[in-house]
């Protein structure tokens, strides 16, 4: 019987099993972004954010900041307040990334700016964003205050890095780096710091904590990249292709371009650079792509930096959280597999 129930709970994926390990603190920071994305005098506000929301997302990134606090032993309520800050900060760029990308789906649904308008999904980003600073005051930490705001100009700064590099054939796998630092890894490894910050961990700890939601940010960027050129609509929640029709240098492609031959060049010159896309540009890339085994080689990356985020947790105690923060590790890049 016992070998039947650990097959059972080995099939159920580390983020439902964080979700239900965390569920009293999880319901918690719910009850409370539902309080404060509320406006008594706009009520467009709570429209937009609860459509986005309350679309069946994750948590993931609220979910890390609670793991991490109670990994290391916290026990006052302080992480509640950090784990909405950070699922502000969240979605705040993701409405303002909807916009910039001229997006139309997310997490499957119509995205706020196709069933509103772009000011609407822009100006409640930014009342987001104040609604999270808030939030990081009542902490009372300077240093969780330093650490999320920093974290917020470096996703602002990778967002504009990508407007100039992703359609820019010299961008090199280093700048493609630099970008995901900033629009994903930036959160995740924000996300770890101020719960191991608010537990009162010490340095070792939280540099260690912070590594793991670093590397955790990367292997998901690259894999959700990846799954732009093979992954179904469902598991992505948008429109495969997407990526390669908004001209999106990613590292799919950086990979195959920096392998192409002259007549290969030119394809990616035209589609990429001049714009110029044609009914079956699409197919023809992904030929390139399994030419050079792009998929593969990016394969081969998220699981190396998987692989970092696991050796970071290394650092920190013994404990059920960090069993199940591990696997996630290893479920980011399962879903290429």
């Amino acid at each position: 019987m016992d070998g039947v129930g650990n097959s059972v709970v080995q099939k159920i994926p580390p983020q439902d099993r964080l979700s239900a390990a965390l569920a009293e603190d999880m319901a918690a920071v719910n009850r409370l972004i539902r309080e404060r994305m509320a406006s008594e005098h706009a009520p467009r506000i709570p429209e937009v954010t609860a459509h986005l929301v309350e679309a069946g997302g994750k948590r993931l990134r609220p979910l890390l900041t609670l793991a991490a606090a109670r990994l290391l032993g916290y026990a006052g309520d302080d992480h509640v307040k950090l784990a909405a800050t950070v699922e502000f900060i969240h979605t705040a760029t993701l409405l303002h990334d909807d916009v910039v990308d001229e997006s139309q789906r997310r997490r499957g649904r119509p995205t706020a700016n196709l069933l509103w308008d772009n000011k609407s999904s822009v100006l409640v980003g930014d009342y987001l964003f104040a609604r999270s600073f808030q939030l990081m005051v009542e902490t009372g930490s300077l240093r969780v205050l330093d650490i999320l705001a920093n974290a917020s100009a470096t996703i602002a700064e990778g967002e504009v890095l990508q407007l100039t590099a992703a359609q820019d054939l010299r961008t090199d796998e280093q700048v493609y780096l630099q970008v995901i630092r900033g629009k994903t890894a930036a959160l995740f490894a924000a996300a770890t710091e101020v719960g191991g910050v608010i537990a009162g961990a010490d340095e070792g700890k939280i540099m260690a904590l912070r590594d793991y939601g670093d590397a955790l940010g990367i292997a998901f960027q690259i894999v959700d990249d990846m799954l732009d050129y093979g992954g179904s609509d469902a598991v992505i929640g948008k429109n495969t292709g997407d990526d390669f029709r908004e001209r999106k240098l990613t590292l799919p492609l950086i990979k195959a371009v920096a392998k192409s031959t002259a007549e290969e060049r030119d394809f990616w010159v035209r589609v990429i650079e001049k714009n110029d896309q044609r009914e079956g540009d699409l197919a023809q890339a992904m030929v390139f792509l399994q030419r050079h085994d792009a998929i593969s080689a990016c394969r081969s990356d998220a699981m190396d930096w998987a692989g970092r985020a696991k050796a970071a947790l290394d650092n920190l105690p013994v404990h059920p959280l960090r069993d199940i923060l591990s696997e996630l590790a290893d479920f980011v890049v399962s879903r290429i597999s």
